[in-house]
């Protein structure tokens, strides 16, 4: 019997609410639509850790973002993976991802992979070429005029207002294009370099992963995507200003002026993912790959819009836009469904899609397969934990990675998200209250609450007894390697200097 190859599709920041197959009005995903009439669609699926540092352990490892301690980030070294698992089993395995740097060798995801591109290496213009504003582009009078500026919130208030007007009035005479400014390779290139791939195959099984970074902020879709969704008024210099003023920061008031331009940036960036998955399957279907080939797509977190007030997706908050995705799976032979009994951790999905395509899960997977489950339209009810370090905005700097614990436990009705630091917790009933709006007073529903809390508890505890201590000294070995190269590079300058000084 032929082996079935494995796809596995994740997009960057694309929160569940903004696709068609799960009730977003706006025409974004046709594409997408259309295979999930065909596929089993997750209406719950909720990613273990957010963003994307917290995010991919879950999805590519089956492994909970913190199990390793939470100074750890990325995969560990020699740690099992969807990609070593199926390249052992006689897989061809390829990555090809949009330059996020949280995805890259230095974290251990090229592990596995016998093709691996994240295109980390692309030319992007300097931040200071693009925005004005960035400290790089500053003259000496402009920063002089920036610290003395901050004598009083007042007189600091009336710079910034000033210095961004200026910065947006020079910009007006430059020509900077939408792909100048976009900031990572858009869709239709990881798609070019996947077809390539899927063009020099025979008839091996494969596994192929695709990241797409089209909805990620700076918000910068090709015009052909705006124009698809009648956004065709929003030019390059219009979106331009759109980020530089998105970026601000402002009271929520101010904010809200340019939101739903700003979505139809984000939109626009959904729709061309849509197209250039179209365009991938229809190459599957054209080297006579389609019929046996499992084909999941999903993403790592979601993005914030001013619900709360916040933008983007910082982990400060475990809220539905940043935990719920999308998630579909298209499989030869199993009939389509519509899975919305239960939440759906994404921590299960690399252990399910290997049953999937037949291959067995490593042992040390702390997920399980759902796939038997799935295959007969049903899923059984269990929390899904989802968890982070608050306010760990730059997790390069190994401090930031030190706060405390932010955790959420979800199932289909009610939510229990604990902040460890402030040793707080909120209920909120997802049936009456989706948007998170209003948390349930303390002495309300105590059966429910204290049922989540033992499974937060169940999950610390089994974490800790599940440790890895080989796979964490790996990763702590990898870290301080990285730490002398990067001292050595830095040093190399003053040492050149000195040398020229005495020679």
């Amino acid at each position: 019997m032929k082996k079935r190859s494995l796809i596995l599709v994740t997009v960057d920041c694309l929160r569940a609410d903004h696709v068609g197959f799960l009730g977003y009005s706006r025409p974004v995903t046709p594409f997408l639509d259309s295979l999930a009439a065909n596929s089993l669609v997750f209406t719950e699926a909720i990613v273990a850790g957010a963003p994307t540092y917290f995010s991919f352990p879950a999805i590519i490892a089956s492994r909970s973002p913190l199990a390793l301690g939470r100074d750890i980030l990325g995969i560990a070294p020699g740690e099992p993976t969807i990609a070593p698992t199926l390249r052992q089993a006689g897989y061809s395995t390829a990555a090809f991802l949009s330059g996020n740097p949280y995805l890259s060798a230095r974290f251990g995801y090229h592990q596995g992979f016998d093709t691996f591109r994240d295109f980390l290496d692309s030319e992007l213009p300097a931040e200071s070429a693009l925005n004005p504003s960035a400290k790089g582009g500053m003259s000496h009078l402009n920063l002089r005029l920036q610290r003395t500026s901050r004598r009083s919130p007042l007189t600091a208030a009336a710079y910034d207002e000033l210095y961004f007007w200026y910065c947006q009035w020079r910009t007006r005479r430059e020509t900077a294009s939408m792909d100048r400014l976009r900031r990572y390779p858009a869709a239709d290139v990881i798609v070019d370099q996947a077809r390539s791939w899927l063009s020099s195959l025979g008839d091996e099984p494969f596994f192929l992963w695709l990241h797409f970074m089209d909805p990620h902020h700076p918000y910068y879709p090709p015009g052909e995507a705006l124009a698809a969704l009648g956004e065709s008024h929003i030019t390059d210099r219009r979106a331009r200003f759109l980020n530089s003023f998105w970026n601000r920061d402002l009271s929520k008031p101010r904010l809200q002026t340019y939101r739903d331009e700003i979505i139809s940036l984000y939109d626009a960036g959904i729709y061309w993912v849509d197209k250039q998955i179209a365009r991938l399957v229809r190459s599957l279907q054209q080297f006579k790959k389609w019929d046996d080939t499992v084909f999941a797509v999903t993403a790592d977190h979601g993005e914030e819009f001013l619900e709360h007030g916040n933008r983007y997706h910082s982990p400060t908050n475990l809220l539905e836009p940043l935990i719920r995705v999308p998630l579909l799976v298209r499989a030869p032979g199993a009939a389509a469904a519509r899975l919305s009994q239960a939440s759906f951790s994404l921590m299960h999905l690399a252990p399910t899609l290997l049953e999937a395509v037949g291959a067995t899960a490593p042992d040390n997977f702390q997920g399980r397969s759902h796939w038997q489950q799935i295959s007969a339209g049903a899923l059984s009810s269990t929390p899904a934990i989802v968890e982070c370090i608050a306010a760990c905005n730059n997790p390069f700097q190994s401090q930031n990675r030190m706060h405390s614990r932010l955790m959420s436990v979800r199932d289909s009705t009610y939510k229990l998200v604990i902040d460890f630091g402030h040793k707080k917790d909120w209920l909120f009933d997802l049936k009456n209250d989706p948007s998170e709006n209003s948390p349930l007073p303390d002495d309300a529903f105590p059966q429910e609450r204290v049922r989540l809390l033992r499974a937060a508890l169940a999950h610390i505890r089994s974490m800790q007894q599940q440790r890895d201590p080989g796979l964490r000294l790996r990763s702590r070995l990898r870290d301080l390697q990285q730490s002398i190269d990067k001292r050595r590079i830095q040093q190399k300058p003053n040492e050149n200097s000195f040398s020229s000084l005495a020679g």
